[in-house]
């Protein structure tokens, strides 16, 4: 498995970041909040290309 790979695996977990500083809160708090709804975050990454986020909400027909 590439860097990349081990990367994603772990985007999602609290206080994770690649950065020298920071918290990597942001994601984590993302991934609650729409798990919390019913919903899935997902990531779809390629080394030297980029990520893509996907947030699936499901609709409320009330």
């Amino acid at each position: 498995m590439n860097n990349c790979g081990k990367i994603a695996d772990k985007i999602l977990q609290p206080f994770f970041t690649t950065k020298p500083t920071g918290s990597g809160t942001g994601l984590s708090l993302s991934y609650d909040i729409v798990k919390a709804h019913g919903g899935e975050l997902k990531v779809e990454t390629q080394e030297g290309v980029g990520s893509t986020f996907m947030m699936l909400i499901p609709v409320n027909n009330s």
